[in-house]
């Protein structure tokens, strides 16, 4: 938000220069970035009026314009299109210095002199383009300084407004901060309420009042809409980044900077009917000013006639019902609308206005009919007309509900960290606009309309040390009696994971918890996610119920950006909705692709596989120390290759699955590379098993090798866990280290050869306790896999 510092002295004027004011208003919460000049280094330019203009003698687009300033009568070649007789205009003179340290001269164009220069608005430096000289007003004082008959000696202050202080996006917000600041009185301007010289009234029929619980409006018949906006209104809406247009719009916009209400004025001879304000019918569409044509949802609050919407509620009226050059009578209205039910709506449609800004944060709703009041009086005066009665139109049991906040004088202490005394107390407060009543412990505070970001205590304790200022709250030691927590020796930590991925190469991802819908729906496709009221963008508009989406994206910002090898990994929630409501899971999930190596001289050029981010996987679980509890079961998931997928399993229960994201998901996603994903419950790898010390064995170990042929078909894991049941006590390690198929292999079988490890505690095993324990193995296999022994 930008505003003038002059406009803002207008209304307070402490005795600070600019830098100070900004600076203060920073350290109070409403961050300055940036201050500018509202105009550019000149000097030598006046104001001056054209007598005559005729045309050149030696070419088509130049004028020789005989021009007064005041004193003196100087002749000016001037090419603009508007230079015209009785015009006034900025001239610079000659030794003038124009903005780029451009300096006037005497010149000759085409044979004809000219002594100085009349200017437009782009060359100083007042605006970024201009089609013209820049014309003003008709009782501009000829020979006056253009700075000084400007005020161009002024400061645009741009600040930052956060959501919760919507109070804020208004000159006369910001001029109770700084008189709260500077314990000075702010000076409202005072007007008398319009005379309502006509009877005549337009219906408002409010159909959707939790929505728009109240709307006023009024006619004004027989406004001048050629007459201009008086330049110091010009002025202002410039400064505050806002181009005039005509006097009935710049008075809304003024309004608008000036109170923070957004209003909107209809050219009464093309309503039919009356205004009704409700959702949008299914197939309705409206033109809106910005040239756009939009079919609005049903779910969107218009105004509208008897013939159709006419505005978007709150965001942008329509071209059908605009005030042009020639209207005459105008609907002026101003209305507050609920911004939990508006938020969002305007960037739903593609669109951002000033209205919609502050209305989807919080408009007063106590000003409307004030707002409607001060406009009418400055369109009487500018434009002319007769003004009819307000209609008004509320619903007291839709408008927001201000609870009384009490403060304690002791959370002062607690909280501030000194006692502040209570006059201090109740000028702050007060000067907020709250109602302050004095309590037994502390005070009662009454909350202001304007204000939506106040319902607790805590949030007192905040404004108090705001405006106290935060760097006077005095520096105090924290005391605590703090009690250690227990830490459970056999849990793991979320950091010692994230340092054991880190050493496996992964890197730390953050992602959002919002994700795109469309890629949400390819990874849970039968999981509805909940939808955000107020999303971001339309590629943010759902909770997450995976964290894979968000870890896909990540991967695919990376290979966009020349990056081949990618692994990443990231904690955090995945939010999924079932009978007991919305269910909020702390998940771990790893993605990568690319290259199992980086590039280097001593290793392979080599792909990942899925077995890679399967063995990063068991690494994990090994963590754990009871890695036996984990299983990988051969499963099926939307958005992964069907061969290449596997739940993983915790004592019987999911807790994961991991596997290669399916090509068809690869190709619409743009990737070059196979991606393997990971996703587990953190739950399942935090709770680890407590240490237990193992005496190590005196005594030799014995190895026996085992090939065996197998159908295709049989799953290796189920085969190893029965081979380790089968072999006995004796068995301390079992390894699948080959597997084969090919030539010499029945194309319906596959070699296994496993590496079967004995030993005993308290003996050396002999070769009968071996082949015994191989024996049963062999049978087991045999009987179960119709295995076949390999020579």
């Amino acid at each position: 938000m930008k505003i003038s510092e002059q406009w803002l002295r207008e209304w307070v004027s402490p005795d600070l220069d600019t830098e100070a004011l900004a600076h203060q208003i920073t350290m109070a919460g409403l961050e300055v970035d940036a201050i500018d000049p509202v105009a550019a280094a000149f000097s030598g330019v006046v104001v001056a009026e054209i007598l005559s203009a005729e045309p050149h003698p030696d070419a088509d687009k130049l004028r020789v314009c005989q021009v007064s300033v005041g004193g003196e009568t100087v002749q000016i070649v001037c090419g603009a299109p508007n230079a015209r007789a009785g015009l006034k205009a900025p001239l610079a003179q000659i030794g003038g210095v124009l903005p780029g340290d451009f300096k006037i001269k005497k010149a000759k164009l085409r044979g004809v002199e000219s002594q100085g220069m009349l200017c437009a608005e782009q060359e100083l430096g007042l605006s970024d383009a201009s089609d013209g000289l820049m014309e003003l007003p008709a009782d501009a004082p000829v020979g006056t300084d253009l700075r000084s008959y400007l005020d161009l000696d002024d400061q645009v202050i741009e600040l930052s407004i956060t959501p919760n202080r919507a109070d804020c996006l208004g000159v006369s917000g910001i001029a109770r901060e700084v008189g709260l600041l500077n314990n000075l009185t702010v000076n409202v301007p005072i007007y008398d309420r319009a005379t309502e010289s006509i009877t005549n009234t337009f219906s408002i029929d409010v159909k959707a009042a939790e929505a728009c619980p109240r709307y006023v409006g009024r006619i004004i018949k027989g406004v001048d809409v050629s007459r201009p906006t008086p330049l110091l209104i010009q002025e202002k809406l410039r400064r505050s980044g806002v181009r005039s247009i005509d006097a009935i719009v710049d008075i809304t916009n003024y309004l608008l900077l000036e109170l923070g209400q957004p209003m909107h004025a209809f050219d009464l001879q093309k309503l039919e009917g009356g205004i009704v304000v409700r959702h949008a019918k299914a197939g309705e569409s409206i033109e809106l000013l910005n040239g756009q044509t939009v079919e609005v949802r049903p779910d969107t609050l218009v105004i509208a006639d008897h013939n159709g919407p006419v505005a978007m509620a709150g965001i942008m009226g329509g071209q059908s019902s605009a005030v042009s050059a020639g209207s005459t009578d105008i609907f002026l209205e101003s209305a507050f609308f609920a911004p939990t039910l508006l938020a969002g709506k305007a960037r739903s449609y593609g669109l951002h206005t000033d209205s919609s800004h502050r209305f989807e944060r919080g408009v007063d709703f106590q000003l409307q009919v004030e707002a409607i009041e001060r406009a009418t009086c400055l369109l009487l005066d500018i434009v002319g007309g007769d003004a009819g009665p307000i209609v008004h139109f509320s619903s007291p049991d839709d408008l927001p509900v201000r609870g009384d906040v009490h403060l304690r004088a002791a959370r002062i202490q607690k909280v501030l960290g000194f006692d502040m005394e209570a006059p201090e107390v109740e000028r702050i407060l007060s000067g907020l606009g709250l109602g302050v009543t004095a309590t037994a412990d502390g005070w009662h505070c009454s909350v202001p309309s304007w204000r939506f970001d106040i319902a607790i205590e805590a949030d007192l304790l905040e404004e108090l040390a705001r405006v106290y200022g935060y760097n006077r709250l005095p520096v105090t030691h924290i005391h605590a009696d703090l009690v250690m927590q227990a830490k459970p020796e056999a849990g793991l930590s979320v950091r010692y994971l994230r340092r054991h991925l880190s050493a496996r190469g992964y890197r730390e991802a953050i992602t959002y918890s919002f994700v795109d819908p469309q890629l949400q729906r390819v990874f849970s496709p039968d999981c509805e996610p909940v939808a955000l009221s107020n999303p971001i963008s339309a590629e943010m508009a759902v909770m997450r119920t995976s964290l894979l989406p968000g870890m896909v994206d990540a991967v695919l910002r990376n290979t966009n950006r020349q990056q081949p090898r990618v692994r990443l990994f990231e904690t955090g929630l995945r939010f999924v909705t079932n009978e007991s409501g919305l269910q909020q899971t702390p998940m771990l999930a790893m993605v990568c692709t690319g290259q199992r190596f980086a590039e280097a001289w001593s290793v392979p050029d080599e792909a990942l596989d899925f077995y890679d981010i399967k063995g990063d996987v068991e690494s994990l679980l090994a963590l754990t120390r009871s890695p036996e509890s984990f299983a990988f079961e051969a499963s099926t998931h939307p958005a992964l290759h069907s061969g290449q997928t596997a739940n993983i399993t915790r004592k019987g229960e999911i807790v994961g699955v991991v596997g290669t994201l399916h090509p068809s998901v690869v190709s619409t996603l743009g990737l070059n590379e196979p991606l393997y994903v990971c996703e587990i419950e953190l739950a399942a790898l935090l709770a680890g098993k407590l240490p237990e010390f193992q005496e190590l064995s005196k005594f030799p170990e014995v190895r026996r090798d085992l090939s065996i042929l197998v159908d295709k078909t049989v799953v290796s894991a189920q085969l190893l866990n029965d081979v380790r049941t089968s072999a006995g006590t004796y068995l301390k390690d079992l390894r699948l280290f080959d597997v084969y198929t090919g030539k010499g292999i029945d194309p319906k079988r596959k070699s296994l050869t496993l590496g079967l490890t004995f030993r005993d505690q308290s003996r050396t095993l002999g070769d009968e306790d071996v082949n015994m324990a191989l024996g049963q193995v062999i049978d087991l296999l045999e009987k179960n896999y119709n295995a076949e022994l390999r020579n």
